[in-house]
């Protein structure tokens, strides 16, 4: 069984993202959507692992959902991550039109806010479905506090491409990087002080770290068995803040709606289960932008 951390970038050469980068600066996003597509295509024909993974996962929802596992939905599939790539390039530049987000309710959006102006901290668990990025776009480069900081969690090892082009892009933005494989003591100080002035983290609860010694729980996702890291959901514990699960949806054009479900955790059981079941609602309203292009069920 092949993990995600095992699966080689496509597409993600430093060359080519910054060729994309400056076709966007000097054309627009239409212009960086179409290369997407044309990536995207050749992508698809020569990457029979990914076509498999993406074909396991359109069999396993489609009772749920409709959606069949052909091979045009197979390829909406990879283009619908082209295209969140492509507005992932936009937010970390900080252009991304902050009209286009709404949030799926009025009350989850005034709880949020409540929480967030208490400047008490927030503590978001993410996934990699939709676009977290957009729910990111809120905070960035928007002068709340002097202390305020976005604290993010990436891989060190996996993306490691994309991440350094990011962080050269987004280089002026208030943001705290961490990586999940040197989570550590050191690391919850340093994120708990950050919290205490009033900032907010993100990390994702739905890929296990590269660390052979991670700690892992089992649940059904889709009616399968899937392994989840413990340590997103340990640290979100440790941390004493509000927690919130996060997925941003893509839907008509260029406009996301932010998906929220505020987390009053009576254990840490309880926690890593009631994220499992909000991944499953929120995936099955948008199937094709469950951006997990691995072997991710066990059985």
């Amino acid at each position: 069984m092949k993990k995600w951390y095992q699966i080689k970038e496509q597409a993600a050469g430093e060359k080519r993202l910054w060729f994309s980068w400056y076709v966007y600066r000097i054309f627009g996003k239409k212009a960086l959507y179409l290369i997407a597509f044309v990536v995207t295509f050749f992508t698809f024909i020569f990457a029979k692992e990914i076509r498999g993974y993406s074909k396991k996962y359109l069999t396993i929802i489609s009772p749920l959902c409709g959606i069949k596992p052909s091979i045009i939905n197979q390829f909406r599939h990879l283009l619908s991550y082209a295209f969140v790539l492509a507005d992932k390039v936009e937010i970390f530049a900080n252009k991304f039109d902050k009209s286009k987000i709404k949030f799926a309710s009025e009350g989850e959006r005034e709880l949020f806010y409540e929480d967030f102006y208490k400047k008490k901290g927030m503590f978001c668990i993410c996934s990699h479905v939709g676009n977290t990025e957009v729910m990111r776009s809120f905070f960035m480069n928007s002068g709340f506090w002097p202390e305020f900081r976005v604290n993010i969690f990436l891989s060190r090892t996996q993306s490691q491409v994309f991440n350094s082009f990011i962080s050269k892009i987004a280089k002026k933005l208030p943001i705290n990087y961490f990586y999940i494989e040197e989570i550590g003591v050191n690391t919850s100080i340093k994120l708990k002080e950050s919290l205490d002035n009033g900032s907010v983290a993100f990390i994702a609860g739905d890929r296990i770290g590269e660390n052979l010694n991670a700690k892992t729980f089992e649940a059904e996702l889709f009616g399968h068995k899937v392994d989840f890291p413990v340590g997103s959901f340990k640290i979100a514990q440790l941390m004493e803040v509000p927690v919130y699960f996060v997925i941003a949806l893509k839907t008509k054009g260029d406009t996301y709606t932010i998906h929220l479900q505020k987390h009053n955790f009576t254990s840490l059981e309880d926690m890593e289960q009631s994220y499992v079941k909000f991944l499953e609602r929120i995936t099955l309203k948008t199937p094709l932008q469950f951006y997990h292009f691995y072997d991710l069920f066990k059985d």
